[in-house]
């Protein structure tokens, strides 16, 4: 596999969220931000999510900060009512990427491609292992 089609996807991505982030004025970096929290909702603290642009979207309203009782290092962000709208539109946006990258692609195709992809995961999670 080569690690161009990596980058290419991330060019497309990029280039087709484009106007998501145009429509709410958001950079890329946190528009990725939202979404990551929107997508994964069991991450909640600043420390999984490490960026300046977290403090942009404090600022902006699209996030808020919530110090965790008993642990003064630690800070909870939340996603503010703000936020709803670029999760929809971002959720909707990514299905239809994914999707689009599926066209001409049998249900047989996309099966074995979506069992790589989780072996693939745990090869790089014990590689990280080994570290």
């Amino acid at each position: 596999m080569n690690i161009d089609f990596a980058r290419k996807l991330e060019l497309a991505y990029h280039q087709q969220c484009k106007a998501l982030c145009d429509e709410f004025h958001l950079k890329q970096t946190g528009f990725d931000i939202l979404m990551f929290l929107g997508n994964n909702p069991q991450y909640k603290y600043a420390k999984d999510i490490v960026s300046i642009h977290v403090d942009q979207l404090v600022d902006q309203g699209y996030l808020s900060r919530i110090d965790v009782p008993g642990d003064r290092r630690k800070v909870k962000l939340i996603l503010n009512e703000k936020a709803n709208d670029v999760v929809k539109k971002g959720k909707v946006f990514q299905s239809q990427f994914f999707s689009s990258l599926f066209i001409n692609i049998d249900g047989e195709h996309k099966k074995i491609f979506k069992e790589t992809l989780e072996l693939m995961e745990k090869n790089l999670e014990d590689l990280m292992e080994e570290k």
